[in-house]
């Protein structure tokens, strides 16, 4: 049986390794186009959904052109704001690429993007990202407000890593829908946000919402993310609703 020495066999598992790296490196590189762009197919399907858009998908024969194509009829406008409700020049879906850098700053260092919805000429609509932590790790989602911007149109929730059939159901529709029709500002103007009430909501609430039963740190953990992201936008949405 033939032996190798222990020089031969360090210097031949280091070609090994270094050759594996390469190999991989090389296929991150000539993948990462790809998957950049389904992040962007991704995020743009979310803030379609939320103004109830996008309903076809599923059975669409080429998705990204189909979401490509809603995105750009849908979606008329998009900008950025500072917490100050001040326009900043960059764009808006650069920053909701880079939302996990954002959440990071304090909230007075933040940019905020929005995205106008609107079909036909109607009433706008206005979509805002919001992101934070659940439980096991990240959740986000997309908020869309009418053109009063205190009543909310839509929303839809996602998230990484929640407990399945418990904190995982924040990205279920039976969830998200009970936020279309709550206000985020109560009747003096303070903005109030949305609570997510463990064991029912008071179904007089205009701020309420059910939680989930058994994923009650994931939907505490939702309902500060939706105070947090949102409330950078409160003097962006009243000088909007003022004017």
């Amino acid at each position: 049986m033939r032996s190798f020495s222990n020089t031969y066999i360090f210097v031949f598992s280091l070609i090994m390794v270094t050759i594996v790296a390469v190999l991989l490196s090389f296929v991150s590189t000539q993948l990462k186009p790809l998957q950049d762009m389904n992040v962007q197919i991704e995020k743009k399907q979310d803030v379609l959904r939320s103004v109830g858009k996008a309903e076809n998908a599923g059975k669409a024969s080429d998705k990204n052109t189909y979401i490509n194509e809603e995105f750009g009829k849908y979606i008329t406008e998009s900008y950025v704001i500072d917490f100050n409700g001040n326009r900043v020049e960059t764009d808006a879906f650069e920053v909701m690429l880079g939302l996990n850098a954002e959440i990071r700053k304090a909230q007075e260092e933040r940019n905020y993007p929005v995205f106008i919805y609107s079909e036909n000429g109607g009433p706008r609509k206005y979509v805002v990202p919001v992101r934070g932590k659940g439980l096991w790790g990240p959740i986000w989602g997309y908020i869309a407000l009418e053109a009063d911007l205190n009543t909310i149109a839509g929303a839809v929730f996602d998230h990484k890593g929640e407990t399945p059939g418990l904190g995982s159901d924040i990205n279920t529709d039976w969830f998200s829908e009970p936020f279309a029709g709550k206000t985020i500002f109560n009747e003096a103007g303070e903005f109030v946000s949305v609570e997510v009430v463990k064991g029912g909501a008071d179904p007089s609430s205009m701020h309420q919402v059910d939680a989930i039963s058994g994923g009650t740190i994931t939907s505490k953990a939702l309902e500060e993310m939706i105070i947090d992201c949102l409330a950078g936008y409160v003097a962006h949405f009243k000088e909007l609703a003022n004017n």
